[in-house]
């Protein structure tokens, strides 16, 4: 199974889940990303320092989520809800991989997501139909804002399945304290486990 982990810059979470479970469980193929990264940077000094703690040496370095890392990844694992939705936003094809590590981990809040990634796809397909029928009559302006108005209640909809979210997010200890990293770090490792068993029990 290929497994893409995703955090927001790809120089923290991210690249800890991907060692982690590299460590653990070398038979998996990993790579990880960011949702707004640059490529071509290190791996944070804290982020490395940590995981040399546990005595695994990190040689990273960034990229950028992109359609060719999604289509090689079986399965997407975001650091929090928001890096999901906003990958089910900019690229709703991939839906069915997408999931948070602490939801895919734990099954948790599977219902939900499921009644969101429905509220999405049929978000993606009004939207589509509405732009092909009226792309030619208005200018971008006022076509965006015909279709806000259009797709008012399915994203008050979405927004009221987000409130029924557990919070699934792991924390970001981007420039924290060495013990913030530290505790993120264990965080990471406590769900890496819980993954590892998951897959375990699925090959």
């Amino acid at each position: 199974m290929n497994i893409l982990f995703i955090c927001t810059g790809n120089t923290c979470r991210s690249p800890m889940a991907e060692a982690l479970i590299k460590h653990k469980y070398p038979e998996a193929q990993v790579q990880s990303a960011g949702i707004y990264a640059n490529g071509g940077e290190r791996a944070s000094m804290s982020t490395i320092e940590v995981l040399k703690e546990r005595g695994i040496d990190l040689n990273h370095v960034s990229q950028p989520v992109t359609e060719r890392l999604l289509h090689w990844a079986d399965l997407v694992l975001t650091m929090t809800s928001s890096h999901k939705q906003a990958l089910m936003l900019e690229y709703p094809i991939f839906l069915e991989k997408y999931f948070t590590l602490k939801e895919y981990a734990n099954d948790a809040d599977k219902e939900v997501w499921e009644a969101m990634k429905k509220s999405y796809t049929e978000l993606e397909l009004k939207r589509a139909a509405f732009i092909q029928e009226n792309s030619q009559k208005v200018d971008y302006v006022k076509l965006h804002e015909m279709l806000n108005d259009y797709l008012r209640d399915d994203l008050r909809e979405i927004r009221l399945l987000e409130a029924d979210l557990i919070n699934d997010d792991i924390s970001d200890p981007f420039g924290g304290e060495l013990s913030v990293y530290q505790k993120t770090l264990a965080e990471l490792d406590e769900q890496i486990d819980l993954l590892i068993d998951k897959l375990k029990r699925q090959s």
